[in-house]
């Protein structure tokens, strides 16, 4: 559906912005008209990563007038395969820092407010409502229904997009006109069920695909020109180089936005969503180890079964000694238990904790009583133990 103007145009346009943004002045749909519609508006962006650097970038570029950030981790090399609003000079910078600088070179007319905090329930409210439009950049979902509910609370509307390996998906949402996010996931996926980018990985140049889409939709909405994604889900397959658009009706049975809502403010999202399993955290506890602890172990020659739960790929990277590779998959599905030895202590790790809670929920359940995981995986260990080896 099409909508009207986001925001009202700003007075005037100087002699430079005019210079400076006359591919968009002789655009008709866009004109003077539109440029200063951009140049009056206030977009906060969530997350200057993946998708955030090039949706601050473009937003930089186009125009738009505030650009907020919030943002509270620091640059790490990690980051530089995929997130281009940052270089090799700015690793262990404050992102927030890192990002305001680059939009600086890119358009010094454009207003940079940083938010160098962790956005929570104490804050989203008060930060979200200095704007006029939500660009969402975060990569978990507990971020994600807590951006969801703030702006269906603040009725304003959000740009969301995610990304994952070779796969992308982009959508409007804004409650006082079509759906929100929990029209179309109602429910955050099981723990455990759908990887992070830091655990699955992600094309780099996807979050250039997906942030501008990002951006292209809030021009639009900024501007009232076009329809914008709003009632649509785009989905995007890089390896086949295909976009499909799925029709995302609002749900009269939504929680927030329904015609009886459940939930009536903020909620503990971390809770909501989980970081792993309640049979996870339950097995967890009392069968943890340290990789300090671990280390003696291996050094004293105890006998165990050190077994790494990761996917091929992330084993090739970097391993603990003395290990072999079983995936949780197989171990969920029982087709790897066994394999497991019988004699010797059994012992989990991953990348961070997460699935080898959940991979020891398994073998907890099919025996193995006395088996352990590594608290923060390999990459604790490389931290703690050994930091020769490779961090990802």
């Amino acid at each position: 559906m099409s909508l009207p103007p986001l925001v009202e145009p700003a007075e005037s346009l100087s002699v430079d912005e005019v210079r400076r943004y006359s591919r968009h002045l002789i655009i008709p749909d866009v004109a003077m008209s539109g440029q200063k519609r951009l140049k009056n508006a206030k977009v906060l962006v969530v997350g200057a990563g993946g998708l955030g650097s090039p949706a601050l970038l473009y937003l930089a570029a186009a125009g738009v007038g505030t650009l907020g950030i919030v943002e509270f981790d620091t640059v790490d090399e990690s980051n530089l395969q995929r997130q281009v609003i940052h270089g090799q000079s700015d690793i262990g910078r404050p992102k927030a820092e890192s990002a305001r600088d680059s939009i600086r070179e890119i358009n010094p007319y454009v207003n940079v407010v940083i938010h160098n905090v962790a956005l929570s329930n104490d804050n989203v409210l008060q930060i979200f409502e200095q704007y006029d439009l939500i660009v969402d950049g975060t990569d978990n979902f507990a971020t994600r229904y807590m951006v969801n509910d703030a702006a269906v609370l603040l009725h304003k509307p959000y740009v969301w997009g995610s990304i994952y390996r070779f796969d992308g998906q982009a959508s409007v949402f804004w409650a006082d006109h079509g759906p929100c996010y929990r029209c179309l996931y109602p429910e955050p996926p099981p723990p455990g069920m759908v990887p992070s980018c830091a655990e699955g990985g992600v094309l780099g140049v996807l979050c250039a695909s997906i942030g501008s889409i990002q951006v292209t939709e809030a021009i639009k909405l900024l501007t009232g020109v076009g329809e914008p994604l709003l009632g649509n889900l785009m989905v995007y397959d890089a390896l086949e180089m295909s976009y499909r658009k799925i029709r995302v009706r609002k749900d009269p049975q939504c929680a927030i936005c329904g015609e009886n809502p459940t939930v009536t403010g903020l909620i503990d999202y971390e809770d909501f969503c989980g970081a792993v399993s309640d049979e996870a955290a339950a097995a967890a506890v009392g069968s943890t180890i340290t990789p300090l602890e671990l280390k003696e172990w291996i050094d004293a020659g105890k006998s165990i079964d050190l077994i790494d739960v990761r996917e091929p790929a992330e084993w090739e990277i970097v391993q603990i000694p003395g290990a072999r590779l079983v995936p949780k998959g197989e171990i969920l599905s029982g087709d790897a238990l066994a394999g497991l030895a019988q004699d010797r202590q059994l012992v989990l790790y991953c990348k961070s904790g997460v699935r080898s809670a959940e991979a020891l929920a398994a073998v907890k359940a099919a025996g193995f009583k006395d088996a352990v995981h590594v608290q923060g995986g390999v990459v604790s260990w490389v931290r703690q133990v050994d930091p020769s080896l490779p961090i990802y």
